[in-house]
């Protein structure tokens, strides 16, 4: 075994050999760990195994995102079930180039976005997350309130309730214990294959609506547009490439972590599909063609799918807004210690990293105080967060493409051939259709 170099060597481990260098060696006991055993443990081990990449993309399937895949389903059914295809496709490629990136620069987006383009763009972007962010955080508060609502809790009581909890687990706890505890929050997402289920699905004309096929109408073209952009948002990239930074991943760890980012994109975009069945199944099938929340669609269920259904439809709807409550501060605050060069990361104190906490607990308090207000218009809210979440996405997906086929930056991991060709044709599509919903939310159509 070769020994490690000096310059790799922590300084208080290279003192500690000094200090101890020509002592009599004294017995070392090693205490082996037990084998692992049991169905518990078994699943803590695959649990421990998913990481970043089931988060960041189950986080984009907020209350939001719930209520958009709830109305494309009670507007029109399945039909635009293949859109989710081949926006799977962008979904899994973006994620996967923004781990990679992770790993190989050992480097957050936005801080690479700074050092290779400049204060300017950096600042920007920034200033775009912190807007968008904290407006979607919000929502998914009101969220969490609206799926305990349907359990009789009110919002004054369950928001900052769980708003306290979420804090302590972003603040007090490790980035190990905090990542164990967003993988488990996407458990409840498995409630929506079984509240399709329950819906009683025509499954051979939802295999029927999965090749591509358009309609003329405005809304259906709207609607279209829209799926690309609840799908896609700037936040899942720039959490998962940092936080596959602060995990520690290698080069030797690529594979899995990328591996990871495409699985949890499929996943997430499997989930909304199943959204998209349950309420086609129910509400399109009788009539009910107009949604304006999340927590609306699983009241609709009832009627037709049993209140089973309606409150699985809540628990997902529960899961998911936690799920983004945590990710959306922690995301905007690692883009704002990169962009400015702020010490960064979970587990650290107040004292150590106080932009990163103080930021987080800001956001956390300030959403929680407008999340219980009586009457906040969250829809004119979502409207505004969705234009900036428009313009943003595309400079995004422009540094995620060009950053990732930097061969200074990249090395031999730097994107190319046919795949750099392909996340060429992601970005200059999907960007097209932001700026088109962008247009459209602007011109009030």
């Amino acid at each position: 075994m070769t020994r490690p170099s000096a310059d790799r060597v922590p300084a208080v481990l290279r003192r500690a050999q000094s200090a101890f260098r020509g002592r009599p060696r004294l017995p070392v006991r090693v205490t082996l760990p037990r084998p692992l055993r049991g169905r518990g443990t078994r699943i803590g081990v695959i649990v421990a195994l998913l990481g970043p990449g089931l988060i960041a993309a189950n986080a984009g399937n907020d209350a939001g995102g719930i209520a958009t895949y709830s109305q494309v389903g009670a507007k029109y059914g399945y039909s635009l079930l293949w859109v989710m295809v081949l926006i799977t496709f962008s979904l899994a490629l973006v994620q996967m180039l923004a781990a990679r990136m992770g790993v190989v620069t050992g480097k957050g987006l936005a801080e690479l976005i700074r050092e290779n383009y400049g204060i300017r763009w950096s600042a920007f972007a920034t200033l775009a997350v912190l807007i968008a962010n904290f407006g979607i955080c919000i929502s998914d508060f009101v969220g969490v309130g609206a799926a305990l609502g349907l359990a009789g809790i009110p919002v004054q009581v369950s928001v900052p309730i769980a708003a306290a909890v979420i804090w302590l687990i972003i603040v007090r706890g490790s980035y190990r214990s905090a990542e164990r505890v967003f993988i488990w929050l996407t458990l409840p997402f498995f409630a929506y294959p079984i509240a399709a289920i329950l819906a009683h699905p025509d499954w051979g004309q939802v295999a029927r609506s999965l090749p591509p096929h358009l309609q003329s109408n405005s809304a259906y073209i709207l609607l279209l547009v829209a799926l690309a952009g609840t799908t896609i948002t700037p936040y899942m990239q720039l959490y998962l490439q940092s936080a596959t930074v602060e995990r520690g991943a290698r080069e030797e760890d690529l594979r899995n972590e990328e591996r990871q980012a495409v699985a949890g994109a499929i996943f997430a975009d499997v989930i909304a599909a199943f959204i998209i069945i349950a309420t086609g199944a129910t509400l399109y099938r009788h009539g009910i063609h107009s949604i304006d929340s999340a927590a609306q669609a699983a009241k609709a269920l009832e009627p037709f799918a049993g209140r089973y259904a309606e409150a699985l439809f809540g628990i997902g709807l529960l899961g998911a807004s936690l799920l983004a409550c945590a990710i959306l501060p922690i995301a905007t605050s690692y883009v704002v210690s990169e962009s400015l060069g702020f010490e960064k990361g979970l587990g650290r104190s107040p004292g150590e990293a106080p932009v990163f906490v103080g930021l987080i607990s800001a956001m956390i308090v300030v959403a929680t105080i407008v999340a219980v207000i009586p009457g906040i218009p969250v829809i004119s809210l979502l409207v505004g967060v969705q234009v900036v979440n428009g313009l943003l996405l595309p400079i995004n997906l422009f540094f995620i493409w060009r950053l990732s086929r930097n061969r200074r930056l990249m090395g031999e991991h730097r994107n190319k051939g046919w795949l750099d060709g392909l996340a060429a044709v992601t970005v200059a599509v999907t960007s097209t259709l932001s700026l088109v919903l962008v247009a459209v939310t602007v011109l009030g159509l």
